[in-house]
């Protein structure tokens, strides 16, 4: 299959859900590669940053979605060859439970319907998360996570783990209904995306520190996030789910900067704890080796 790679009449593709970091950051990118972009946003969202682009480039359309509501998908991707999905998750543990992972799986669901009612739809990059990867009941698991490896539902249930219960289900969900629909998918298994002040409460932070001992904590931050979704879109090579990350928190030091991020702050740990450092137990070999010869925004920005 060959896919846009953007420029003068670029085929259009959809971002969805387009109002937070990632999408934001997602239709920057595409319209400067010169693809139209349906940037589609929940209801109730004004996608105040998206109207304002609007008025300075006509490759952008904003579309009012309900992730509920069927027609509403079908009409933000109608004529699209592509779609980048993220799920706009709730961003305090407070608010995540098992009503919205039945949500967001119910979402993953609708929107693969769509797509897979659309004849213009070529391949669908699903963002789902690393926490849909690294929750599994075997500690003592020999080899690296990696792209093979599920988080547990039942393990996700017995420790309230609701976001890596829903990005696990909902991606599952999605790789079930593409297979059997033939839908082209593409999943990316995200690590948290950094940026200022952190939400202590973010539901990715439950179990921070069974990941971090564990050498999984990971994170990513939004040039190369942006640029590995783009990258696993235009590449006909790439294929089923790649973890993505450009940060490893494996040593008290990477600890130590992180908790500088959060909001409210986190005390460092104590100095009897500052040369201890956790076996990496995570890869992203795969990606890295899809983008080597990706055109990266920044080619500053270097993976691990």
């Amino acid at each position: 299959m060959a896919i846009s790679s953007g420029g003068e009449n670029a085929r259009p593709v959809c971002v969805m859900d387009a109002s937070g970091n990632l999408g934001i950051g997602l239709v920057e990118r595409l319209l400067k590669k010169g693809y139209s972009v349906h940037a589609a946003v929940q209801n109730g969202d004004d996608g105040q940053i998206l109207r304002k682009m609007i008025t300075e480039n006509e490759n952008l359309k904003v579309f009012g979605t309900d992730m509920m509501d069927y027609q509403s998908i079908i009409d933000a991707i109608k004529g699209c060859f592509g779609l980048f999905y993220a799920f706009k998750s709730p961003m305090d543990q407070s608010d995540y439970d098992e009503f919205s992972v039945e949500t967001e799986v119910m979402a993953a669901h609708n929107v693969l319907e769509a797509c897979a009612q659309t004849e213009s739809m070529e391949r669908v990059v699903f963002t789902s998360s690393v926490t849909a990867v690294v929750w599994k009941g075997d500690k003592n698991q020999a080899s690296d996570v990696d792209e093979r490896d599920w988080s547990d539902p039942n393990l996700c249930r017995k420790f309230k783990l609701w976001h890596g219960l829903a990005k696990t289900l909902a991606e599952r969900t999605a790789w079930a209904l593409a297979m059997d629909r033939g839908v082209d998918m593409v999943s990316i298994n995200s690590g948290l995306l950094t940026r200022p002040q952190i939400p202590l409460s973010h539901p990715y932070l439950k179990g921070a520190a069974e990941m971090y001992e564990g050498g999984v904590f990971v994170t990513v931050d939004i040039g190369f996030l942006v640029d590995a979704h783009i990258c696993v879109y235009e590449n006909p090579s790439a294929y089923g789910r790649y973890i993505c990350f450009n940060q490893l928190i494996n040593r008290s030091e990477d600890a130590a900067r992180f908790a500088r991020m959060l909001r409210p702050p986190v005390p460092s740990p104590p100095s009897s704890e500052d040369s201890k450092i956790y076996e990496q137990r995570i890869t992203n070999k795969k990606l890295n080796k899809l983008m080597v010869d990706f055109e990266r925004e920044d080619e500053n920005q270097q993976c691990i």
